[in-house]
């Protein structure tokens, strides 16, 4: 790919300076950064046995070739800091693919290129005629990337030392199409032609294209694929490679690895493959992309003229559902019959909400359909929503909050926007003449932050008569905001880290009785994340007991998809279904269609889709050419473009995946791409392993074999047969304050899944915390796990290999203890073993 994406819409041109104030930021959030003087490899989130520069900025490994008994990887490098820019390729080599030397700077930027990423081979016929038959070339093939223009073309350079030195091409480039979108070749002898095959990226068509050549200088087009799969961010760094299935060689199938940003199954960053068949000259997928959704009962289709027993406010959604696309928008497709729901009614400045009437939850899922904007509800513990038509237990003094939450705007004032759901704090009754307090019950602060809804006067507290929203501890106003003489809420939030423990509770104040003289306040929540002032969602979200359990987004697109809630837990509560557009900006609107109720869930494109990691930090995944043995090593670049250049980390910051050998292999009656780590992980590990032997676990969390297996740098393999429990599996990485990376298996879903969420260091970007899943059946009523724990990542393994998650995690460096737990049941574990890793560093 090419290394901050230059044609990414804009966002290399801005991704160096945003890195910086990344880094900056980084630096202040995270209280464990290394200090300048601690050695290196020493730094608190530093990688012990994955791959890291000892200092600067890396992302995509690049050149992936065996010669001469060295695997080399070169990767995408700043040379001059850790934020991304100036992109060269680095280089390290290594004998096993774990113990890697890091080599000089082998392909430098300079005024008029930077050196976007791309692939090696060696030249062993000197086609080239770089080198010569008895001393061939090593030939890299990159995206030469043009600082003047941001047209990006393939080019050459050549080594004849193994490497070690370079010289760019002088008839570069070899392949210029005049795109800024042309990037990432991998490039390969393809012996049934005796010629050299090229696979390269059209990216923001979502296309990869096919070229041949004899001599690695001259190229002839001869296919496309594409577009198919998941399109929702741009296609980088393909790779084809063939593979037995089954281990039967009398049975090849083809793989192609489309890696996409953003798209990702996870969000963000991630590597899509498709199966299929290479004929020489164009690759062919299998299978024709058509589904069909489980069958069950339909709650709404938008049918009607209008939404029925369905409750608007606001004039987002508008008088009733839309016959497709509206004035000024973009072709709509992929909603079923002849109307939906869409909330681009006068344009993406309207807001509102469309609420379902309360229904009983009978059935373990939700099915529906939906589009438009990406933009994310934020999660947390809801202190009030002010829907339910009263104040519950909150306390009110004087006139002017009345006995009930407003429904909008009260007689007499101007249009209320920005408030969710059906009702808001409204303290206009009667006029701005009116004054008292709303008071919340006590509760413990547990959350880093406490997000908010504000509008209203600009009368701060401490003021003569304020109008304000406050914090109280032990009495005293420890945080306050109020409005800004507007009567549209806009997101606010308070950073409560600092109180973490206390008993509080929030008072909404109006004293004030002159003009503007009244407070409108909503939503406050207690959240991990951060909510971010003009970023409010478009999403559907299921609200049970005044919360939202569940939630979904478009993906900035007018292309309904399918997309489904597990509604499991909620079996006989009453529910509501939320369609909520708060958000004013670009993609500010929200489409659904078809609430259908089911005994199975629906699938996304995204999850039909094939995935080499379920993880949110696996990307611009490519392999290496010519391994002994014909065996396909992949590696990945552990990181995310949602925050890559945000991670707490330095002097270096990015890290290179664990290599894994790569089959395919049949599951569930469907050829996948299966993954392990590479063996010479193994070693790695210390003599004396802790070994905690069978037994069964119910309803509990506990230290697994004690403080033997506590580490930083583990390698774990664990067994478990099913019983009854809901989830079970492991812990690692834990610690004091509730530090923990949950590593578990879903019985009620059939998920392997990883939850970072406490994982330590999350509040440096909103994508970071999470939970990332990935579908896994049991084998015989058996779940194995192979676990990888390093400084700064945990990579899982599950099954036969089907099943893999890669996240970063910055925990406390005293958070290292692992444990065993199962939820609602029990669990057998059949054995777990922990291995301490050594460094791969000297």
């Amino acid at each position: 790919m090419n290394s901050g994406r230059v044609s990414r819409h804009g966002r290399v041109r801005m991704t160096a300076a945003a890195a910086a104030v990344c880094a900056l930021s980084a630096a202040l959030l995270a209280p464990h950064a290394a200090a300048a003087d601690t050695p290196p490899y020493s730094e608190t989130y530093r990688p012990q046995f994955h791959f890291t520069p000892e200092k600067n900025w890396m992302n995509d490994p690049n050149g992936l070739v065996y010669y001469k008994g060295e695997y080399h990887l070169f990767y995408q490098y700043n040379p001059s800091g850790n934020s991304w820019g100036d992109m060269s390729w680095g280089h390290a080599v290594s004998t096993d693919l774990v113990h890697w030397q890091q080599l000089p700077l082998a392909l430098s930027h300079d005024d008029k290129e930077m050196v976007f990423s791309g692939s090696a081979v060696v030249d062993e016929n000197n086609t080239t005629g770089f080198g010569t038959k008895k001393n061939p070339p090593m030939v890299a093939i990159y995206t030469s990337h043009n600082q003047s223009t941001g047209v990006q073309s393939q080019a050459l350079a050549y080594s004849t030392d193994r490497g070690r030195t370079w010289t760019k091409y002088a008839g570069n480039p070899v392949i210029d199409i005049g795109s800024r979108d042309f990037r990432d070749p991998k490039v390969q002898w393809y012996a049934p032609t005796k010629s050299w095959l090229m696979t390269v990226s059209l990216s923001a068509e979502h296309k990869v294209r096919f070229y041949s050549s004899k001599n690695l200088k001259d190229w002839t087009q001869l296919s496309e694929f594409g577009p198919a799969g998941a399109t929702g961010g741009v296609w980088e760094c393909p790779d084809l490679f063939p593979l037995p299935v089954d281990g039967n060689t009398d049975n090849i199938k083809w793989v192609l690895v489309v890696n996409i940003n953003p798209g990702g199954i996870a969000g963000g960053s991630a590597a899509q493959y498709f199966i299929g068949d290479f004929d020489g000259t164009k690759f062919t997928a299998e299978g024709n992309g058509a589904y069909t959704p489980p069958d069950g009962t339909l709650m709404q289709d938008f049918e009607g003229t209008g939404f029925g027993s369905w409750a608007a406010t606001g004039t987002a959604f508008g008088p009733g559902p839309a016959a497709g696309t509206l004035d000024g928008q973009q072709p709509v497709a992929g909603y079923d019959g002849k109307g939906l729901a869409n909330s681009f009614h006068s344009g993406d400045a309207t807001t509102g909400t469309l609420t379902s009437p309360s229904f009983t939850v009978t059935s373990p899922y939700l099915n529906f359909k939906i589009g438009g904007g990406r933009h994310p509800h934020q999660p947390g513990k809801a202190l009030a929503d002010f829907d339910g038509g009263t104040y519950g237990d909150w306390t009110t003094t004087g006139d002017a909050f009345g006995t009930a939450p407003a429904t909008g705007p009260l007689p007499g004032q101007q249009q209320v926007s920005g408030f969710q759901g059906s009702g808001l704090v409204n303290t206009f009754l009667n006029g701005d003449g009116a004054t008292g307090t709303l008071t919340s019950p006590e509760f413990t602060i547990d959350k880093r932050y406490v997000n908010f809804l504000i509008g209203g006067g600009n009368h701060p507290a401490g003021s003569a008569d304020p109008t304000a929203l406050e914090l109280l501890v032990d009495g005293q106003v420890v945080r306050s905001s109020t409005g800004k003489d507007a009567e549209a809420l806009e997101t606010a939030s308070w950073d409560v880290r600092d109180l973490a423990g206390k008993k509080a509770q929030i008072r909404v104040v109006d004293e004030n009785t002159g003009g503007w003289g009244h407070i409108n306040a909503d939503q406050i929540v207690l959240s991990d994340t951060q909510a971010r002032p003009g970023a409010q969602e478009t999403a559907v979200n299921l609200v049970v007991d005044g919360q939202v359990v569940r939630s979904a987004t478009g993906s900035d697109s007018e292309m309904l998809d399918w997309a489904s809630f597990n509604t499991r837990p909620y079996l006989g509560k009453k529910a509501q279904i939320q369609l909520v557009d708060m958000n004013t900006g670009g993609w500010g609107h929200i489409l659904a269609d078809q609430f259908t109720t089911a005994d199975s869930p629906a699938l996304s494109v995204l999850q039909r889709a094939g995935w080499a990691d379920y993880g949110k930090d696996y990307y611009a995944a490519v392999s290496w050419e010519s391994a002994p043995g014909g065996k396909r090593y992949m590696i990945g670049w552990m990181s995310n473009w949602d925050y890559a250049g945000a991670v707490p980390t330095s002097p270096w910051r990015g890290a290179q995946s664990i290599p894994r050998q790569m089959a395919l292999r049949t599951v569930d009656g469907r050829v996948r791409l299966t993954s392990e780590p590479v063996s010479s992980v193994k070693s790695l590990r210390q003599d004396s392993p802790a070994i905690a032997s069978a037994g069964i676990v119910t309803n509990t969390s506990k230290a697994l074999a004690g403080s033997a297996a506590e580490g930083k740098a583990l390698d774990i393999e664990a067994a478990f047969s099913l019983k009854d429990a809901e989830r079970f599996g492991l812990k690692v990485r834990t610690g004091a304050a509730g530090e923990e990376t949950v590593i578990g298996y879903d019985t009620t879903t059939q998920e392997l899944y990883v939850d970072r969420t406490h994982s330590g260091a999350v509040d440096f970007n909103s994508t970071f915390p999470g939970i990332q899943t990935a579908p896994l059946k049991a084998t015989n009523g058996k779940i194995k796990l192979r676990i990888l724990v390093d400084w700064s990542s945990v990579e899982v393994f599950a099954g036969s290999g089907e099943a893999a998650i890669t996240d970063q995690i910055f925990p406390d460096p005293a958070s290292q203890g692992v444990r065993v737990f199962a939820e609602n049941g029990s669990v057998k574990l059949d054995k777990a073993t922990v291995w301490h890793l050594d460094p791969t560093h000297d």
